[in-house]
C-alpha cells in the first residue's frame, strides 16, 4: 500500500468513476481500476460497489474514507508546511476565470506573480463555461456573482457595478439618453444570458426601482465582443465597470445615466475567489489569493 493508491481511492470516491479520475489525472482508466483492485486486495476489504453506470462506496468503504481522508489532508498539509519553510510556495496552480476577466484583470499581473513565486507553475483555464473545480482539478476560480457558490469556500475580491455605455459617435445619428425610459427608443446590444437581454433595472437616489424593457436585435455571448460592439457604435450596452473603466477614461466610451445604479440581475455583485472545501488551503493557492487581494485592495 502506498500514498498514491490512497489518493486514487479518495479521487474515485469523489468522482464516482475510473474514467473521470483518469481524465483528471491524465492516466489510463485501466491503471486506476487496477490500483483500486490492488488496494482492496491489500486491505482485504471491498471498497466500491460496481454498477453499470457508477462506482458507489460500500459501507466499509465509507468508514475507511472517513478515516483516511483527514490523514491524507494532514499529509499534504505537512508537506506544504515543509515546502513553505524550505523554499516557499511551489507546485502547479490551476486557475479558471471567464475570458474577459482573465484578460482584463488577471493577465496584467501574472508576470509580477511569476517573478515573486518562480517555483509555482501557473495554468490559466479561461472559459465562459462554469468549470467543476473538483472534477477538473482546479485550485482557484475567479467568478462574478451576487454571492459565492454553494459548496465552495470563497472570499470577495472586489465589488462590481454595471454601467450603460455607448461610443461618442453613436449620438451623431441617434437621440440623447437622459433618463432610463429613453433606452426604450434605442436598439441595444445585449448579453445572451436571459436576465441581461430583456430587462435592465435602474435605482435612483431614493432607491426607487425603474424596470426598462430592452429592445434588441443582436445578442452576444462574449463580454469582450459586447464591448467591441459598443466601441463600433452599434448601440448602448450594459457592462461591468472593470471591463469598461479604461475605455471610459480614454474617451472611447461614454457612461450614461450615472445618477442611477443599474443592473440586469442583482445590485450586490462582486468578483469572488473560490476554491474547493478542504481542511487546509495549500500555500500556493493562498499565495495567489493574497497577491490578488493586494492588487485589487482599492477597487
Amino acid at each position: 500500500m502506498n500514498i498514491d493508491s490512497l489518493k486514487l481511492f479518495v479521487e474515485v470516491s469523489l468522482l464516482g468513476s475510473f474514467a473521470a479520475v483518469a481524465r483528471k489525472l491524465n492516466m489510463d482508466p485501466s491503471s486506476v481500476s487496477r490500483a483500486i483492485a490492488q488496494l482492496e486486495e491489500q486491505l482485504g476489504l471491498r471498497l466500491f460497489q460496481r454498477t453499470t453506470r457508477r462506482l458507489v462506496l460500500t459501507e466499509t468503504g465509507e468508514i475507511y474514507l472517513q478515516r483516511i481522508a483527514p490523514l491524507l489532508n494532514e499529509f499534504h498539509h505537512a508537506l506544504d508546511e515543509a515546502h513553505k519553510v524550505s523554499k516557499g510556495p511551489s507546485g502547479n496552480l490551476r486557475i479558471t476565470a471567464s475570458v474577459a476577466f482573465g484578460q482584463v484583470c488577471l493577465l496584467p499581473h501574472i508576470s509580477e506573480f511569476r517573478d515573486l513565486f518562480p517555483d509555482i507553475t501557473l495554468e490559466l483555464q479561461l472559459t465562459d463555461s462554469v468549470v467543476d473545480l473538483i472534477s477538473e482539478g482546479v485550485d482557484l476560480a475567479c467568478r462574478l456573482a451576487p454571492k459565492s457558490d454553494s459548496g465552495l469556500i470563497g472570499t470577495r475580491l472586489f465589488n462590481t457595478h454595471y454601467q450603460v455605455c455607448v461610443s461618442p459617435e453613436y449620438f451623431k445619428s441617434m437621440p440623447e439618453i437622459t433618463r432610463p425610459e429613453d433606452l426604450e427608443q434605442h436598439n441595444c446590444v445585449v448579453f445572451t444570458l436571459p436576465e441581461y437581454r430583456s430587462k435592465w433595472v435602474f435605482k435612483d437616489t431614493d432607491s426607487n426601482l425603474i424596470n426598462i424593457q430592452i429592445k434588441s436585435n443582436i445578442a452576444i455571448s462574449s463580454a469582450l465582443a459586447l464591448k467591441e460592439s459598443a466601441l463600433s457604435g452599434m448601440g448602448p450596452v450594459l457592462l461591468a465597470d472593470w471591463l469598461v473603466r479604461e475605455d471610459i477614461a480614454q474617451g472611447r466610451l461614454i457612461p450614461l445615466l450615472n445618477q442611477y445604479q443599474v443592473t440586469a440581475e442583482d445590485f450586490d455583485t462582486a468578483a469572488w475567489l473560490l476554491y474547493p472545501s478542504r481542511n487546509f488551503l495549500p500555500y500556493k493557492t493562498r499565495s495567489m489569493i493574497d497577491f490578488l487581494k493586494m492588487k485589487f485592495d482599492d477597487k
